[in-house]
């Protein structure tokens, strides 16, 4: 099912995201993760981009296509501009045409002191680039936002005026941020409704395994902690088994309440762990679409 059809029949989405192997990896090692995702059966599985990746790179790509190939399910790549050239967008273009790709989650990206390549001058914004796609074929164009606003947004309601043209510029799918409170992510749907942001809005779930792996994300995104969370961070974070038991259980509970709520999809963050989708997945998937064989 094209993604742009997930949602016109009613149904709550229920999509996972997972990276590429590092550099040095073959890329055949996608292949346990996958594996375990197959019976699952996500509406698509989006695979990330590298920040300040190269446009010769095409691991990404190449892992959409095994997807749709080789295990039967939809794909979407991420893509973003802030490194790359309207030169190095147009070769990228290629290369998911080639492989019969059509959905693309089109971000800016963050900054990477490790780049190999400085910042390009082409594209500002997530938005310009979701505009220069859109003359560039049939795609299906998703666009990120952020519950508790992008750290570099001077406040919510920035952030959504900056979304909306997102929209504007043809994105017709968004995937949210990680966060751990449901009612920041209400507060904020509540915003970006009134702002006239009628496209579908997808949920995006973590589901905390591990002490270290949350900060680090925290750090970057800037999620805010509830009570609740941290006080099972602080009682497990000894216990490795016992957090990420604990971590899921809340990833569950997080979307059993978005759901029963009318969310209009799921985004589970898998961290190419079948274990954890697949806990997560068996826990909720007769809930999001009851009376649906998934």
């Amino acid at each position: 099912m094209e993604l742009s059809e997930i949602m016109k029949d009613g149904r709550t989405a229920f999509t996972f995201e997972i990276f590429p192997p590092k550099r040095d990896m073959p890329i055949e090692t996608i292949y346990k993760t996958l594996d375990g995702l197959q019976g699952l059966h996500p509406d698509f599985i989006s695979v990330t981009y590298g920040a300040g990746g190269s446009a010769a790179d095409t691991k990404t790509a190449d892992i959409a296509r095994i997807i749709k190939e080789k295990y039967g399910m939809e794909s979407a790549v991420h893509l973003t501009c802030l490194y790359n050239s309207k030169e190095d967008i147009d070769l990228i273009v290629e290369q998911l045409k080639e492989r019969n790709i059509k959905n693309i989650l089109a971000l800016r990206g963050d900054y990477n002191p490790n780049a190999v390549t400085e910042p390009k001058e082409d594209f500002k914004h997530a938005s310009d680039l979701i505009a220069y796609l859109k003359t560039k074929g049939d795609f299906h164009i998703m666009g990120a936002c952020y519950p508790e606003a992008h750290q570099e947004a001077e406040s919510l309601d920035a952030d959504i005026e900056n979304l909306k043209k997102k929209v504007d510029a043809g994105a017709s799918h968004l995937l949210s941020q990680l966060f751990f409170d449901n009612d920041a992510f209400f507060r904020f749907l509540e915003k970006a409704r009134k702002a006239g942001i009628n496209v579908p809005i997808e949920a995006g779930i973590m589901p905390c395994t591990s002490k270290a792996s949350i900060e680090r994300m925290v750090t970057m995104c800037g999620a805010s902690l509830p009570a609740k969370f941290t006080r099972m961070m602080a009682r497990y974070q000894d216990y490795p088994d016992a957090l990420k038991e604990a971590g899921i259980a809340y990833a569950i509970d997080q979307i059993v309440d978005l759901v029963s709520r009318g969310v209009d999809g799921i985004h589970l963050y898998t961290m190419n762990s079948p274990y954890v989708a697949k806990k997560i997945t068996d826990a909720v998937a007769p809930l999001i679409n009851p009376g649906l064989t998934r």
